[in-house]
């Protein structure tokens, strides 16, 4: 078929907008597939996006709940620590192979316990035995032991009582894996309970003796005032030494009585605040010339505090044992060194005074005697002198023992309250 230039023109033209249509439909084929391509690359990285950010949340969150766990396991660590190290009472606690594992501050001194003392077995560890004793029994009854109260022997510590608890410890299978022990220093009140009890028996016997030394010293002033009717120059010389006993006896039971009568009067206080150290002065002063012709001295050292008491009564006290300590060491025929230690305990609110000598000492079998009224080692004495002694003290609210002194003589130590 023969076609005319028209006709071949028109079917150019169709073929070339042809070509275009499909050119052009290609092309927005690929930009909408490239469109979607692109959609969901961007929902991919958002959804990739949230999920690092929930992560990094969640981690976070945990972190901060550990560092929240970390801080308070801390904080009651160190308040465990706190109530162990300010308890006033000793806490121990030992294992079942003998170990410390905990021994706080306040146990430490009572047990006068080092710091880097070792720690493997308590028994070595510990001054007191009956302590150990206790913790042994805990374990092998496997019970506790409560509010045991035990005396202790030759401490150092100064503690001579003390209340004992131990308890076992258990594991969740109710086997024995150690024990804790607390400990409490009962001394302050023993000697309380010792003060009132010498308190009420003082204040018994003034009630029951002082009317019968009245009769007695009465007696004796009658006899002594009879005798002094005898006029010796008149008497025979047989006659005369007779009556000069009358008059010496009779004299000497008198002052016995009147010392008696000193001791068994109710303790009437007239208080004061009273400088302590100015009274041992003005006491050692008295004595210091006598003991220095013999050889010796007297001196004073220390820290003092003042304290509320009788002042006349006190330095009564106060003379009453230097011139105890000088005698002693003049009857043996050594030099009377005597000293006066004073130490303040700020713990206890109290003043020790400690008069030591050079003499023989007291025995200690007599240690606990020498406070009875009318005991007395000496030829001549009385025996009332250092009951008189403990009266004033223990009615001051002190007490007063007796030891050994480092001079090699007697200790006698008098403890007062002081003025807060």
């Amino acid at each position: 078929m023969n076609l005319n230039p028209q006709a071949y023109a028109l079917l150019g033209l169709t073929a070339i907008i042809s070509a275009i249509t499909a050119a052009v439909v290609f092309a927005g084929l690929r930009i909408l597939s490239a469109s979607r391509d692109a959609r969901k690359h961007r929902s991919s990285n958002a959804d990739t996006a949230i999920l690092s950010a929930a992560l990094s949340e969640a981690v976070g969150k945990l972190k901060a709940q550990e560092r929240a766990m970390a801080a308070r396991a801390e904080a009651s660590e160190r308040m465990s620590s706190e109530i162990i190290s300010s308890l006033s009472a000793g806490l121990l606690v030992v294992g079942l192979d003998g170990s410390v594992k905990i021994l706080n501050p306040a146990g430490r001194r009572m047990l006068r316990v080092a710091d880097n003392a070792p720690v493997d077995n308590f028994r070595r560890l510990l001054s007191v035995p009956v302590l150990s004793d206790l913790i042994d029994e805990c374990f092998e009854t496997k019970g506790p032991i409560l509010r045991r109260s035990v005396t202790v022997a030759e401490s150092t510590s100064g503690v001579s009582h003390m209340g004992v608890t131990v308890s076992p410890m258990m594991d969740d299978h109710g086997g024995l894996h150690g024990a804790i022990c607390l400990f409490t220093d009962l001394t302050a009140v023993k000697q309380l309970e010792e003060q009132l009890r010498l308190k009420e028996s003082l204040a018994t016997v003034g009630e029951l003796t002082a009317g019968i030394a009245h009769e007695f010293r009465n007696g004796l002033a009658t006899i002594h005032g009879y005798s002094k009717l005898f006029d010796l120059a008149t008497l025979p010389d047989n006659y005369q030494q007779y009556v000069k006993g009358i008059r010496a006896e009779a004299i000497a039971l008198g002052e016995v009585v009147t010392n008696f009568l000193n001791f068994a009067r109710p303790a009437q206080l007239s208080l004061t605040t009273v400088d302590l150290e100015a009274i041992c002065e003005r006491a050692a002063e008295e004595l210091r010339a006598e003991a220095r012709q013999l050889g010796g001295d007297v001196t004073l050292r220390g820290a003092w505090a003042p304290v509320e008491g009788d002042e006349v009564l006190l330095r009564q006290a106060l003379s009453n044992l230097l011139r105890n300590a000088v005698e002693a060491c003049v009857v043996e025929k050594v030099a009377p060194i005597v000293v006066i230690k004073a130490e303040v305990d700020q713990a206890l609110k109290t003043l020790r005074v400690t008069v030591e000598d050079s003499g023989p000492g007291i025995p200690p079998e007599q240690r606990e005697r020498v406070f009875q009224p009318f005991f007395t080692s000496k030829r001549s004495g009385t025996g009332l002198g250092l009951a008189l002694v403990q009266k004033i003290i223990v009615f001051h609210n002190g007490r007063i023992v007796v030891g050994e002194s480092d001079l090699g003589g007697a200790s006698l130590q008098v403890t007062l309250p002081i003025i807060s």
